[in-house]
């Protein structure tokens, strides 16, 4: 359980060091003018900077500073042209004619072209999940000329545009060619795009501060702003990201004015920051939070189904929600691989996880599964509520099991490398880690990216199912609702056969930011424009 704090327990001198902390923070950032600067105290230190090569939702938001999208869905679910001025499509289907807005630029004055979308394109869907589903199905992509370029498919794909609109786990941001064309296996090494502010490489401090400013070039669109898409009015001269590791550190400095924004407060500082007038208090995203506990298969023990499916026999939901977010109006049992309130969440396959407990035949299946006191690392980034609390929980639950547990906690950027590994536990590897996604990621088979079951190119933990598989490209092609509901049943049910991994629950992250901070839009990724200081 989170151990909650209060102010007399943390005393004078815990206040007086946490002061302290914060005016030597920011001592340089009292320079900088207050009506025209935005504070934002993110998650973790961003230490990975191509959104493109991870799915870490503090390098997405990073994106959306930098990077521009041809198209951006909105509130309800609905994509709209952002880049892209005008499009049309062939009665056949096949083929795809894009035009973009007048007066597109890169961050380095160069005009944005089709062959910049073509290769931006190129590199999102070999990392996307469901851009991997649209590649065998281009028959040509190509530009047409300077800022024009055209799609023809093999056969129909009626996702495409919802595929280029994700505003989540991955967006398709456009890069210039010469930076979309690297490797989409190895991070790109500049920061040149073309959205509503600039990265400011002068001022990169890694593990301390990230600062962007505004791009003055940038022509937004006319429309209100919704999700990401309509227009990305920015309102401030200057946003700076902090990293702050004390969460003491944090509350004071929101508390103070120091900070305009804190992404996402512990549960302990809630009490604190909502008896403030001044401070706001609000669901970090309008979807929730979907938890979950995913496993390595391509190491033991957890290559074994066995073992797989002994956890999902003693998997409480309520004791990783409780942990997570106390109060049980902050949480839901949910039971899907698919977000709770979503079009695709259904119960089918759902009572070997919400039935009894039974760690009696969680151990016979461990038994048949042959282990023999291999050590199993939970990984646990002790920067995030979303991966250090259920990694606490499931290193607890395979103690109980008799298992020879390692827990392995670090700052976010060493176990977001680490996950990527692998290697044995031993040699750098891992077995189990918990982790989040908010729900519009894990909204239908499209999305889901921790539903790839096709191995060693699937999502860290690389499980490999060609059944899985072949019903969510049956899915992928489907046209009715109906016919993607019984899919997304099927899906769920050779999930809870297979387990690729185990659905914890759903929760509500809070965000904090101060009242005279306007406009802030509540979407499923952190956005910094069409905020400004009244």
């Amino acid at each position: 359980m989170i151990r909650r704090l209060s102010r007399r327990t943390l005393g004078k001198a815990t206040a007086a060091a946490a002061a302290l902390a914060v005016s030597r923070v920011w001592a340089s950032a009292r320079a900088a003018s207050e009506d025209k600067t935005l504070r934002f105290i993110a998650q973790a230190d961003l230490r990975i900077l191509d959104p493109i090569w991870t799915t870490a939702y503090i390098t997405r938001n990073h994106g959306y500073m930098v990077f521009d999208t041809l198209f951006a869905i909105d509130s309800e679910f609905v994509p709209h042209s952002q880049m892209v001025g005008d499009y049309d499509l062939s009665p056949d289907k096949l083929t795809y004619r894009f035009k973009l807005r007048d007066g597109l630029a890169f961050h380095d004055g160069s005009p944005v072209r089709g062959v910049d979308c073509v290769a931006s394109i190129r590199r999102w869907a070999a990392r996307d999940a469901l851009g991997q589903w649209l590649v065998p199905l281009i028959d040509t992509i190509a530009a047409d000329g300077p800022g024009d370029f055209t799609i023809k498919l093999k056969e129909p794909f009626p996702l495409l545009i919802e595929g280029l609109a994700k505003v989540s786990t991955l967006p398709s941001f456009v890069m210039p060619e010469r930076i979309a064309n690297t490797d989409p296996f190895q991070q790109v090494t500049e920061m040149v795009g073309s959205g509503p502010l600039k990265f400011s490489k002068e001022e990169f401090e890694p593990g301390h501060r990230v600062v962007y400013m505004k791009n003055t070039d940038y022509l937004p669109r006319g429309e209100p702003p919704s999700w990401a898409s309509g227009g990305k009015v920015v309102r401030v001269d200057r946003v700076e990201w902090l990293n702050i590791p004390d969460a003491m550190t944090k509350a004071v400095a929101l508390g103070n004015g120091e900070a305009d924004w804190w992404e996402n407060p512990t549960l302990d500082m809630l009490p604190a920051l909502a008896a403030n007038p001044e401070i706001m208090l609000a669901p970090d995203n309008p979807m929730g939070i979907m938890t979950m506990m995913r496993f390595n298969q391509l190491q033991p023990p957890f290559n074994n189904l066995k073992m797989r499916q002994a956890m999902l026999l003693v998997v409480n939901q309520a004791d990783f929600l409780t942990a997570l977010a106390g109060d049980p109006q902050h949480w839901n049992l949910c039971a899907s691989f698919f977000t709770c309130g979503g079009p695709m969440a259904n119960e089918d396959g759902s009572q070997v996880l919400t039935g009894p407990r039974d760690f009696a035949a969680a151990k016979r299946l461990i038994a048949e599964a042959g282990y023999n006191g291999e050590k199993i690392t939970v990984l646990d980034s002790v920067e995030l509520a979303n991966s250090h609390i259920p990694a606490l929980v499931i290193a607890d639950l395979l103690k109980r099991l008799g298992l020879n547990v390692e827990l392995v906690s670090a700052d976010w950027s060493a176990i977001s490398a680490r996950r990527a590994s692998k290697k044995p536990p031993d040699d750098g590897g891992w077995s189990v880690f918990g982790t989040a996604w908010v729900g519009s990621d894990t909204l239908d088979p499209s999305v889901n990216v921790m539903l790839q079951a096709n191995g060693d190119t699937a999502w860290f933990g690389w499980p490999k199912d060609d059944t899985i598989e072949a019903l969510r490209a049956q899915w992928i092609k489907a046209e009715t609702f109906g016919e993607w509901r019984q899919l997304a049943a099927a899906i769920q049910l050779r999930a809870f056969e297979v387990v690729p991994y185990i659905p914890t629950g759903q929760w509500t992250q809070m965000t904090a930011y101060r009242k005279n901070r306007k406009g802030v839009i509540s979407a499923p990724a952190f956005l910094m424009w069409n905020i400004e200081k009244v």
